[in-house]
């Protein structure tokens, strides 16, 4: 069977949307560009030569799907073909529920690479870290794969086993680890009070119900007290809905805007202002950003940084400043196209460039240290020293300063970055107050 008759289909369909076929190219009478004759008929002579040489038969079907995945995978390392399948699970993914290991994924030199575990999932249960490179599925080499199918290998039905075999910076060895497949019910906003009067709100994913989520989880601390300062931890989030991020940041943002798209369509242009309201009253935030938080994320961490609004505290994010736009196609899949790229308030691109925090900080592990200097004194040991003035502890003061310094010292063992923020928080909320 020849592979002739596509090029001549491909010819009549785009003869028929008002093409013509001029000097060896097929010219648009509307546009400037067009398409080279030569180069399609070499395109179709490969289909002819892989159909008829290869050593195992393969479906023209096959041939050009696979076609239309390099066509997409070669633009960037966000493009690409989705089938009926994928389409579907990208539509359930941004819902907040779905099935897997609970693992953001992009492509980096032929591996694998994980831009973020989302919290509570598999993934982040078994110890995978932002930055790993997945070199081994079930023993199966990821190099040659696309992302796509390595996706697919990862996916499967919940309580099933996979081994991920990871590439970690600093590791001397690769790390087996072994996963079991479940549903992710990703939580997207969970709080919790630090000290009183200081918040916590955690986001792990941008999902389409992250904004409301975030209002429910806000109401929650108030009730518990005036929120003087609060903390937002962005940490190994790796994005998500566009929309939701603008809320988010909205929810913190008085006036002004919050991001601009910029694309080489006209149509893919848009700015994004904030709506007056800020839920903190201008009260002090801090939010916490490393280099698994991409793309959303990203767009917020800008928006507040820029607005002044908060201080950014952690490490470098991502960098993934693009848009992707998901086009349906008329037989139930799609493609999803980078179509724009993202602009903080200042005009900063996040592309490539990701957002410098305020202040760095730097993961380390922290040891609990010895008790007090059995030899240190105080003017309290001294004898024949004044008394005081009329200001006592009580035994219960005493007992929730020891609880606080205790619950500071646990914070400081298991997650330092935190810790480092609490510290800044309440220094803020000192001078602001004054």
């Amino acid at each position: 069977m020849s592979l002739r008759l596509p090029l001549a289909l491909l010819a009549g369909a785009v003869i028929g949307a008002g093409v013509t076929l001029t000097h060896g190219v097929l010219a648009d009478k509307n546009k400037p560009d067009a398409l080279p004759l030569k180069d399609l008929q070499t395109f179709v002579e490969i289909l002819n030569r892989v159909k008829t040489d290869y050593v195992e038969p393969v479906t023209d079907e096959t041939l050009l799907e696979n076609a239309v995945r390099g066509m997409l995978s070669g633009l960037d390392p966000h493009s690409a073909y989705l089938d009926k399948e994928e389409f579907a699970d990208i539509n359930v993914s941004t819902s907040g529920k779905f099935g897997g290991l609970g693992i953001e994924v992009g492509s980096f030199n032929g591996f694998v690479r994980v831009i973020a575990p989302i919290d509570d999932t598999p993934a982040a249960r078994a110890g995978v870290q932002s930055g790993d490179l997945i070199i081994k599925i079930d023993a199966a080499p990821v190099k040659g794969m696309s992302l796509n199918e390595a996706v697919k290998r990862m996916r499967g039905d919940p309580g099933t086993k996979i081994t991920l075999t990871i590439a970690r910076e600093g590791a001397a060895e690769p790390l087996e680890l072994e996963l079991k497949r479940d549903i992710i019910n990703v939580a997207t906003v969970r709080s919790r009070v630090l000290e009183p009067g200081l918040g916590y709100l955690r986001i792990s994913t941008f999902s389409s119900s992250t904004g409301k989520a975030l209002s429910d989880e806000f109401r929650k601390l108030t009730k518990q007290g005036e929120l003087k300062g609060l903390v937002i931890d962005l940490r190994n989030n790796p994005g998500g809905v566009l929309n939701a991020a603008i809320e988010v940041s909205d929810a913190f943002i008085d006036k002004g805007p919050i991001v601009s798209i910029k694309g080489r369509v006209s149509d893919s242009n848009r700015d994004f202002n904030a709506k007056p309201g800020d839920l903190m009253d201008g009260k002090p935030i801090i939010v916490l950003i490393n280099g698994g938080s991409a793309s959303a994320s990203e767009i917020v961490a800008g928006a507040l940084q820029d607005q002044k609004r908060a201080l950014l505290v952690g490490s470098k994010s991502f960098g993934k400043g693009s848009v992707q736009t998901i086009l349906p196609l008329n037989n139930d899949s799609a493609i999803k196209l980078t179509t724009a790229r993202y602009f903080t308030p200042s005009g900063r691109s996040i592309q490539a460039e990701g957002i410098d925090p305020d202040i760095v900080v730097r993961p380390v592990k922290v040891a609990k240290a010895d008790g007090p200097n059995p030899l240190a004194i105080s003017e309290d040991d001294l004898e024949g020293r004044l008394e005081g003035g009329t200001r006592k502890q009580t035994a219960e003061q005493r007992e929730a300063i020891k609880k606080q310094t205790d619950a500071e010292q646990a914070l400081a063992e298991s997650d330092y970055t935190l810790y480092e923020a609490l510290h800044l928080l309440k220094g803020m909320v000192i001078v602001s107050s004054r």
